[in-house]
C-alpha cells in the first residue's frame, strides 16, 4: 500500500502520521495546513485533475483525507486544462452539503484508483469503546437531556451544520458552526456551568471523511465554559491525547461518556 494523506488544519493528520508503520505522502489543500507536519504537495481545486495524475504518476494506491477543511471559492481563470473535464462534478460538490461534496471528492479518487480510507481505520485506537472512563459519571439530568442532544445533531446535520451541540438542563445553549466545536464552546461565556458537550457524526454520514474529533484542546474549552462532561458516540468520535484527556477531565472533575 502506497498511501497519500490530504491533510487539513488541526491536531490529527500529525498524530495519524506518527502512528503509521510507512511515511505517507503528505499533501495540503492551498490554506489549510496541517499544524506540525511537513507537506509534501500542495494543490488547490482548481488544479485538482493535476494533483491526482501526481498520485498516479507517484503510485498512490491508498488515500486518507484528515483534519479540517473549509469549501474555498473557486477561481475559474486558474482552472488548469487537467481540471476541466471535473468542473462539472466540482460544481456539484460545492453546491451540494459537506456530506454530498465530500462523497463526489472520493468519487473522484476511487474512479482513478485509489482506495479512500477513513482515518480511523489507519488508526483504530482512537475510537473508544462505550463506557465511561473518568472519575466523574453523567448524572440521570444529563442521561435524559441525551434524547434533546439527538434531536438538535439530526436538525444540525438536516440544516448541513456541525456536529456537536451543548445541552443542559433541558435546554439547546449552543450549536456548532462553520468555526468548529472550540470556538463553539468559548462563546458561551460562562453560560456552559452544568451543560454537556455532546458530538457525533451526523446521520447517513460517510465516514471516510469528516469523522468528529476532539483532544486536549477541546477538553480545556469544555472546563472553560463550565461545562459537566462531553458525550460522544462510542466507536464514532475520534479522541486525540487519550491519556492527557483523561487526566484532564479527572482533575478539572468533569466525565466522559462514551453512549
Amino acid at each position: 500500500m502506497r498511501l497519500a494523506l490530504i491533510a487539513g488544519q488541526g491536531q490529527l493528520p500529525a498524530a495519524l502520521a506518527a502512528g503509521l508503520p510507512e511515511v505517507p505522502l503528505v499533501c495540503a489543500l492551498q490554506g489549510f495546513m496541517p499544524a506540525g507536519l511537513a507537506v509534501d504537495l500542495v494543490f488547490r481545486l482548481e488544479t485538482l485533475g493535476s494533483f491526482l495524475h501526481q498520485l498516479q504518476q507517484r503510485g498512490i494506491t491508498h488515500l486518507c483525507m484528515c483534519g479540517a477543511i473549509r469549501r474555498p471559492a473557486i477561481d475559474p481563470a486558474a482552472i488548469d486544462a487537467a481540471t476541466l473535464p471535473l468542473v462539472p462534478v466540482l460544481q456539484q460538490a460545492l453546491a451540494a452539503g459537506d456530506d454530498g461534496a465530500l462523497r463526489a471528492v472520493i468519487g473522484l479518487f476511487q474512479d482513478r484508483g485509489i482506495t479512500v480510507l477513513g482515518a480511523h481505520q489507519l488508526a483504530p485506537d482512537l475510537l473508544m469503546p462505550a463506557g465511561c472512563p473518568t472519575r466523574a459519571q453523567p448524572s440521570a439530568a444529563h442521561r435524559a437531556d441525551l434524547a434533546l442532544a439527538l434531536q438538535v445533531l439530526d436538525d444540525q446535520a438536516a440544516a448541513d451544520l456541525g456536529q456537536a451541540c451543548v445541552i443542559g438542563a433541558g435546554q439547546v445553549l449552543a450549536r456548532e458552526g462553520e468555526a468548529g466545536t472550540d470556538a463553539m464552546l468559548a462563546g458561551l461565556q460562562g453560560r456552559g456551568r452544568g451543560a454537556v458537550l455532546h458530538k457525533a457524526p451526523k446521520p447517513g454520514q460517510d465516514l471516510r471523511a469528516d469523522l468528529p474529533t476532539i483532544g486536549p484542546d477541546t477538553v480545556a474549552a469544555a472546563v472553560a465554559a463550565g461545562l459537566s462532561g462531553i458525550a460522544l458516540q462510542a466507536g464514532a468520535v475520534m479522541v486525540l491525547g487519550q491519556d492527557r484527556v483523561l487526566a484532564s477531565l479527572d482533575q478539572a472533575g468533569l466525565f466522559l461518556w462514551l453512549r
